[in-house]
């Protein structure tokens, strides 16, 4: 089926008509303006057969939008050379038209002195100018004029359909930017329910099913809350920081002496809106790289700060050191929650990672707030 945008003109029938209008109301203002400086005779009789031929000049000048309304949507130099090509025989019927109306139909002078009038006409037979020279010579000047409406209609056209590229160019860069936060964000689940899954298999194998069946009910709670939401649309602090919780519910079965969980966000920050799961990773990484390889206790600290415009999110272990190259080096990891950040923030926001020797890794997070926080 054929394109509707490719079918529509660029320039409607109202918008044509008030320009052509107002070309000609011009034309009629500006030689009566003329014809009152040089004290013309009759100028109330001259004005008549202006707007008579003001009159003839709209009917042309459609005929004309109407030609150039054919070549809408072809290259700008179709275009320009259908103007120009369509002004030549309307500049020539609106000649005619102008030389009937001001010398042969019932011809009056423009001068007021009745020798200057015959001197000027006596001027004319000594030229010898013919009828077909003289309207040469009057359709020079309309074709000029009759090429100024059609550049500026030219001109509106083009710039309407410049308008319409950048505006589908925008909707295509926001597609392609939906689609790849969304994949971005089916990446998470998938790879924390392969994790998961890992660890309930283990727990069945030890014979754990008490630990399994708490896991399997916190898993499906998990699953209910994330996969609830729009993959492009945020959620609160609040909610991301709750999802956080099922998960590390769901990791204390694994490591029930070994795993300690701390919060710290201000209330007044909960209502600021995050993607959603952008902590899961970071959470994941400190359970991989902290919790799993020590023997002792290890504390996993969630944490929440404002800094002028932006919200600071961290999320720090104190488990065995490690380097900050290798953490999430493996499939999605650090490098999703900064793809994400990418397509949705740019430059706004980023994410810093930073390995302690004493032992732990932090992972702080900058985005922007989501909206301002009243005193």
């Amino acid at each position: 089926m054929e394109n509707v945008t490719s079918r529509k003109a660029l320039i409607g029938h109202q918008m044509a008509l008030l320009t052509i209008i107002g070309f000609w109301a011009f034309y009629a203002l500006i030689l009566s303006l003329r014809a009152a400086l040089l004290d013309f005779p009759a100028q109330t009789v001259l004005f008549e057969r202006r707007l008579m031929v003001a009159l003839v000049g709209v009917l042309v000048t459609w005929i004309l939008y109407c030609g150039l309304r054919m070549a809408d949507r072809r290259s700008l130099g179709f275009r320009v050379s259908v103007a120009f090509l369509v002004a030549i025989p309307c500049a020539i019927a609106l000649a005619s038209a102008n030389f009937y109306i001001f010398n042969l139909y019932d011809p009056i002078s423009l001068f007021k002195d009745p020798s200057v009038g015959r001197s000027f006409e006596d001027l004319k037979a000594q030229l010898g100018l013919s009828f077909w020279q003289e309207i040469a010579d009057i359709s020079v000047t309309h074709y000029f004029f009759l090429i100024a409406w059609s550049s500026l209609y030219v001109a509106i056209g083009y710039a309407r359909e410049v308008r319409e590229a950048e505006r589908k160019t925008s909707r295509f860069a926001q597609a392609a930017q939906d689609a790849e936060l969304r994949s971005l964000r089916y990446q998470v689940n998938p790879h924390f329910l392969f994790n998961t899954l890992n660890s309930l298999s283990s727990l069945v194998i030890t014979g754990k099913p008490k630990e399994a069946e708490a896991m399997i009910q916190n898993l499906s709670n998990f699953y209910r809350t994330s996969l609830s939401s729009d993959p492009l649309e945020d959620v609160t602090l609040e909610e991301e920081v709750e999802l956080q919780r099922l998960y590390l519910e769901i990791e204390s079965v694994r490591y029930p002496k070994r795993l300690r969980v701390s919060i710290n966000i201000p209330p007044e920050l909960m209502n600021q809106h995050v993607p959603a799961l952008i902590l899961q990773p970071l959470v994941e990484n400190a359970i991989k790289y902290g919790v799993s390889r020590a023997t002792r206790p290890v504390s996993i600290t969630i944490s929440a700060d404002r800094r002028d415009d932006n919200l600071i999110l961290s999320v720090i272990d104190d488990g065995e050191a490690v380097d900050a190259a290798h953490v999430g080096g493996n499939g999605i990891g650090l490098a999703n929650v900064r793809d994400r950040l990418e397509a949705r923030y740019k430059s706004a926001a980023r994410l810093d990672t930073q390995s302690v020797k004493s032992g732990g890794f932090i992972a702080i997070l900058t985005l922007p707030l989501s909206h301002r926080i009243t005193a």
